[in-house]
């Protein structure tokens, strides 16, 4: 006798397979398009002296690739988690990319000017994680710098206007600096972050 329902749920569990490795390929096709693109970077961090993307450097690019591959996007925010989650629109299947919430503390800003601001970057950070976009490939390719230029740069991070800064700041020490002056960079980082977090 013929098992109906056993063979209907051998064919939904196929076409579920299919779907997931649908929206992986198209993934994978759109990020090999973006790579293609000669995008600029328009972010510039004066201290370190080095550029990165902001969000507007990529995302309109992505959304034409997306619409031309049959796929679209949605990022959504909780307390402790931004998601940005990939949708196959023709088979049906997703990509779930999340990423822990921060804090910003704007000098002169409303609480929900500091709330959009934290979004703007965690979008940011989840597409360049989702679309593999290589930040700081300049500095990871350079020497460390001197101990008078990790002064300065252990400056930078101890005086960061916004938790955006912060990061930036920070990671740009830890690329560019020698292990020596790790310690110190942390140090400063977690200092500042306190003081943000506060609203100082």
């Amino acid at each position: 006798m013929r098992d109906d329902n056993g063979q209907q749920q051998q064919e939904q569990e196929a076409q579920q397979q299919m779907a997931y490795l649908g929206v992986y390929r198209k993934l994978m096709e759109a990020r090999q398009q973006l790579a293609a693109l000669p995008l600029k970077k328009s972010g510039v961090n004066s201290f370190a002296k080095y550029q990165y993307f902001e969000l507007g450097d990529f995302l309109g690019s992505i959304q034409q690739i997306f619409y031309e591959l049959g796929m679209c996007s949605a990022i959504s925010f909780t307390a402790d988690t931004a998601t940005l989650t990939i949708i196959d629109t023709e088979g049906g299947g997703e990509i779930v990319f999340t990423s822990p919430m921060g804090s910003a503390a704007l000098k002169g800003c409303h609480e929900v000017q500091n709330i959009g601001a934290v979004q703007t970057y965690q979008r940011r950070y989840l597409w360049v994680t989702a679309m593999e976009i290589v930040e700081h490939d300049a500095l990871d390719a350079s020497a460390a710098v001197g101990t008078d230029d990790a002064v300065n740069l252990i400056k930078a991070v101890r005086s960061s206007a916004s938790m955006e800064l912060l990061k930036s700041n920070y990671d740009a020490a830890i690329a560019m600096c020698g292990k020596q002056h790790h310690p110190r960079i942390i140090e400063a980082k977690d200092a500042r972050k306190l003081q943000l977090t506060k609203g100082e």
